[in-house]
């Protein structure tokens, strides 16, 4: 009888993407995948240990399964991903529940560490991180529809209050036929949405190419038949070419939406977080104008962080202000987290968590009105939307449009009054009305 595995992916898309490729390797080895960890065998944890509350939020998974073991429900608890990457012995001693820690370097070879663990070994393993499979068979955990498209890992911006590129070492691109062939076997597979993600997608093909591949590759992307839609996460300002930004307004296919994480706008702020690209208020206002003015309809999502090592009330004022002016049609604010082994974490001036978070809530309290106000705009217009699903209580479909990224923003729920919308389809939809971040409409056509 074949011993079962499951796994719980936590994290960002990019560890999503791992722990896809881990499952087919267990799989292909021989071992019965289960939906739900707790009915397996072998508990997989594919963790997140960017900041304090991921961190938090890995460990208390394991602790969850670790009863279930205790209760002689499962056998054993493996551990991956970059929090294991991170603390590698720490999780072996501090948690005896665990049965094994691999760091990401092991993630190819995870099907005989299964095999030793089921066998009464207890270990550790932790390969060089250039190990891991940048490619390779997935067993997916997202809806057919749409996918997730890794095409490189690491980094090297060295961003100060980051620990990501200790965990995950230096940038490495994937070959961009290998990219080609990975996305036609997924919209073969079904896939009408491709999301590009990699820790920084704009940097992708320098390393391999000595020159900046991203225009390319969507161009190539854009070729595919069945291909529908592409979006881009993870851009980043300094590599944010007139090129990357004429393509994706000529080709038809990449969604006009950009991901651009900027996480201040103050210039002493943005040079002590070692952050590239432009600095200070005005210079940024400039990019986003160059931005839209390129890409007529842009949706511009950004992520900030308030409450820096030293950030004065004059600069997180400044900070509010720009997102008054900038107008981001999507935008998230988190508190600092002061993450040991970066440089960030040793500065002077480290801020109490109460007024951290206050800062980063005000910052969300006055993006809402901007985020309403775009809401607004929409009524009245016929969108492009995918069909995600049918909610039982508001009897209505719901689904996403080319200005909704999948778990980050809201939804368009629609009624129909002819044939029923299957899900993974595009349906035109009449919006009638913005509610609370989502939209709400008829199916017309």
């Amino acid at each position: 009888m074949a011993y079962s595995v499951g796994m719980v992916n936590l994290g960002c898309p990019k560890n999503q993407v791992d722990g896809e490729i881990i499952m087919a390797s267990l799989r292909d080895a021989g071992f019965e995948l289960k939906d739900d960890a707790a009915l397996a065998d072998v508990a997989l944890v594919n963790t997140c240990g960017f900041i304090q509350d991921a961190k938090q939020e890995s460990i208390d998974e394991i602790l969850e399964l670790a009863k279930l073991k205790q209760e002689g429900r499962i056998r054993a608890i493996v551990v991956t991903g970059c929090l294991a990457e991170r603390y590698r012995d720490e999780v072996l001693k501090e948690l005896p529940e665990v049965d094994a820690v691999v760091g990401i370097g092991g993630n190819g070879d995870l099907a005989q560490t299964v095999a030793r663990v089921l066998q009464g070994e207890r270990c550790g393993l932790f390969p060089p991180k250039e190990a891991l499979p940048l490619c390779g068979g997935r067993v997916l955990t997202t809806p057919s529809y749409f996918a997730y498209l890794k095409i490189a890992e690491g980094c090297d911006n060295r961003c100060s209050y980051c620990a990501i590129p200790g965990i995950r070492g230096k940038y490495r691109s994937r070959p961009l036929q290998s990219i080609l062939e990975e996305a036609k076997e997924l919209v073969d597979g079904g896939a009408k949405e491709l999301i590009l993600v990699a820790q920084d997608t704009t940097r992708y093909g320098i390393d391999l190419y000595q020159k900046l591949m991203l225009p390319e590759l969507l161009r190539k992307l854009s070729a595919l038949d069945g291909l529908r839609w592409i979006r881009l996460l993870y851009c980043y300002p300094d590599t944010l070419t007139d090129e990357l930004l004429d393509t994706i307004a000529a080709e038809p296919k990449v969604v006009k939406y950009i991901d651009l994480p900027l996480q201040h706008c103050n210039e002493r702020i943005l040079g002590a977080m070692n952050r590239r690209g432009p600095r200070g208020k005005q210079a940024l206002l400039a990019l986003i104008r160059r931005v839209r003015e390129r890409v007529p309809g842009v949706v511009l999502r950004t992520t900030l962080i308030a409450g820096f090592p030293g950030e004065t009330e004059e600069e997180f004022t400044e900070l509010a202000e720009f997102v008054k002016e900038a107008r981001f049609e999507r935008l998230g604010c988190f508190a600092y987290s002061q993450e040991e082994d970066t440089p960030a974490a040793s500065l002077p001036g480290q801020l109490d968590g109460e007024v951290k978070r206050r800062r980063a809530e005000i910052i969300m309290e006055q993006q809402f009105p901007v985020m309403e106000e775009y809401e607004e705009r929409q009524v009245g217009k016929t969108l492009q939307v995918l069909t995600e699903g049918f909610d039982r209580y508001a009897e209505c479909f719901f689904g996403r449009s080319s200005a909704d990224a999948p778990e980050i923003d809201g939804k368009v729920f629609f009624t129909t009054k002819g044939s029923k919308p299957h899900y993974g389809k595009f349906v035109k939809v009449r919006i009638q009305e913005a509610m609370e971040g989502d939209l709400i409409g008829e199916a017309v056509g």
